[in-house]
């Protein structure tokens, strides 16, 4: 799917999240993006494969409020048992390497980084990685590229770093299109934060597919149910993006919002995950 097909989905999503509690028609929401009640309705399978009436249903507070309640028991278990299972389909398998207290001060001194700009289904992203993983995955405008590169070159200041499109696109091929799960190898993160940070961020790894947590409730599960707001700031700290599931932490009245690449990116995540989960919950049956 192209940066321009994504545009016009989350043109929908925001339509939608503004007028859900009207339900909108599908004749509606193509008139709004000028686009054919079938041009519309085969743009939005292909993309969510799901019906644009079935991702509205996603995006009400209800649905929110009881994915919240039905993830609970399905948090319980993951968190005493490590990160999900690896026979989940689009189980990303991503482990968690955080910079040393002498490379965070050196500002990556000695990195070799390579960054590549590509298209996924949430818009173009940038993505770099390091020998050690992938230390960046932002969701950039396209006319914010060079604002974007200008800040990651800031947060890695003594690190070479090098364009390699050829090397990015095939992270982005593991992380977005469908593979066989039995075969996927996994994939590794490397990180620079305070060990605060390191720890919220290893909790959201913890958080299934199609399941969504509150801040409240993962800071409890770190040990402080009073540091919801710390949790919450340590969230959006996360520069890497989609692989580090910072989306799927929303408020406990199920609002999702506050977050870095912007609400309906958000919600375009957790209702493209909820129709993954949902068809793979049919297939099991």
């Amino acid at each position: 799917m192209s940066s321009s097909d994504y545009e016009r989905i989350e043109q929908a999503i925001r339509f939608l999240e503004q007028r859900y509690q009207q339900q909108p028609t599908l004749e509606e929401i193509a008139e709004h993006l000028a686009l054919s009640q079938s041009h519309f309705q085969r743009l939005f399978q292909r993309w969510a494969g799901i019906s644009p009436k079935r991702f509205l249903q996603f995006l009400t507070l209800q649905d929110a409020k009881q994915r919240l309640r039905d993830s609970a028991s399905v948090l319980d278990a993951t968190f005493d048992a490590g990160l999900s299972s690896p026979g989940r389909l689009h189980d990303l398998f991503v482990t968690l390497d955080a910079v040393t207290p002498g490379e965070y001060k050196s500002g990556g001194r000695e990195l070799q980084i390579r960054y590549g700009f590509h298209d996924t289904p949430f818009g173009e992203a940038f993505i770099a990685s390091t020998e050690r993983g992938i230390c960046s995955l932002e969701f950039p405008e396209t006319s914010e590229r060079s604002a974007v590169l200008d800040a990651f070159q800031r947060r890695w200041s003594l690190a070479t770093i090098k364009q390699n499109q050829r090397y990015t696109a095939a992270l982005v091929e593991h992380i977005f299109v469908n593979a066989d799960p039995a075969r996927r190898q996994p994939l590794s993160v490397f990180v620079k934060g305070t060990n605060f940070q390191v720890r919220v961020w290893e909790a959201l790894l913890r958080i299934p597919v199609g399941t969504v947590t509150s801040y409240g409730d993962l800071a409890k599960r770190l040990g402080n149910g009073r540091a919801s707001r710390a949790v919450g700031a340590a969230v959006g700290s996360n520069w890497v993006g989609y692989l580090i599931p910072c989306h799927r932490a929303i408020q406990s009245s199920g609002i999702a919002h506050r977050y870095r690449w912007g609400t309906a990116r958000k919600k375009a995540m957790l209702g493209w995950e909820a129709a993954v989960a949902a068809d793979s919950e049919q297939q099991g049956t």
